[in-house]
């Protein structure tokens, strides 16, 4: 069905709840708009997608996802310029990924073409709910869960997938502190780390709490085998600047999540001519890289965080001191560029934002 011309019934709200808004005081992924998309699956297709009113969805107790774990989402945003012209950024890569998670979870994908078409009716119906404020966005949220009433392990044969929108703030308020974590796994060679399903952050949560009561944001997964490498944080994935070259780890492992900020930022940096290697990137390295000074910026990429600087770094029992983010040169420019972007500010010449 989805492969025609794609119908979305809407029913719209009568109840608007936008003037209930504090828009000065938005925290993240607390705020709702007032609409939704819903779509079905069984039968071996999916139906009509139905954009409907803002409302909690009833679940049976026996539902597959709670029980068995199928349950995949994505993360993306949608600004509005200063002319007023609403753009999301780079939903088809959220698609393409989308897609890859669909396979790895064994449930059915959804055409790039139509997950695409989906975010933008979602954002159209609610655009008034995008914040006009400097820094602020909407937040979009497209996820599916298997829904087969059935406690048995096999995958499901129903699924629902929803999207919903949510106006936020900045993620983080201040530069971060990480933890480099040498024990816990996030993800294992062969696993589903590449994956953007719901358990891997459930797996992450009781780590990552110990590091908070240490004083750390977010953790610094290291690799599974060894621990020896660096993968990505806990919410983004981690950028380095040694001697002026952007350093990252290398996405060809499948323990790494794909991700559409950090891409942005290398072919950003490659068109202004900036050094980049993707690659194995060691905890020795980045120590080493620290203590001789020749390390001159850290920051975590992602798109809740977008842009976020690390101030520190927890290394066993040292804490290691970058040098202060207001000498951040590259990933200042590289944020201001892509803020000034979504803001229509600059030319698109990336063909990376989407209109409404």
């Amino acid at each position: 069905m989805l492969q025609d011309t794609i119908s979305v019934k809407i029913t719209k709200t009568t109840n608007s709840h936008i003037g209930d808004v504090d828009w000065d005081n938005l925290p993240f992924g607390r705020v709702f708009s007032d609409h939704m998309l819903v779509m079905d699956y069984s039968d071996g297709e999916w139906h009509q997608p139905e954009i409907i009113p803002f409302a909690n969805l009833s679940l049976h107790p026996a539902t597959s996802a709670i029980h068995y774990g199928q349950s995949i989402f994505e993360g993306m945003k949608a600004n509005k310029a200063e002319n007023g012209d609403v753009s999301i950024f780079r939903p088809a890569m959220n698609a393409n990924r989308f897609k890859e998670s669909c396979e790895r979870m064994c449930m059915p994908t959804i055409p790039e073409d139509v997950f695409t078409e989906l975010v933008r009716k979602t954002v159209e119906i609610d655009s008034n709910w995008i914040p006009n404020k400097e820094g602020y966005s909407l937040y979009i949220r497209p996820f599916m869960f298997a829904t087969d009433e059935f406690l048995g392990i096999r995958p499901s044969e129903t699924y629902k997938f929803v999207i919903f929108t949510c106006p936020v703030g900045a993620y983080y308020s201040e530069p971060v502190n990480v933890k480099i974590e040498e024990f816990y796994t996030r993800a294992s060679v062969g696993g589903v780390g590449r994956a953007k399903t719901a358990g891997n952050y459930g797996a992450g949560l009781y780590p990552a709490k110990l590091g908070q009561n240490q004083g750390f944001h977010q953790l610094v997964w290291t690799d599974g085998k060894e621990h020896k490498y660096i993968e990505e944080s806990g919410t983004m994935n981690i950028v380095f600047i040694i001697n002026g070259t952007i350093i990252t780890p290398s996405e060809d492992t499948d323990t790494i999540l794909r991700g559409v900020t950090k891409r942005s930022v290398i072919e950003i940096a490659k068109s202004w001519g900036i050094p980049v290697e993707e690659r194995k990137v060691s905890v020795e390295e980045v120590v080493a890289a620290i203590k001789n000074g020749t390390m001159q910026e850290a920051f975590g990429a992602g798109t809740a965080a977008t842009i976020a600087p690390i101030a520190k770094i927890g290394y066993r029992d040292e804490i290691l001191e970058l040098p202060p983010v207001d000498t951040f040169v590259i990933s200042t420019k590289i944020k201001n560029y892509l803020d000034d972007l979504k803001a229509g500010k600059v030319e698109d010449t990336f063909g990376w934002c989407l209109k409404v």
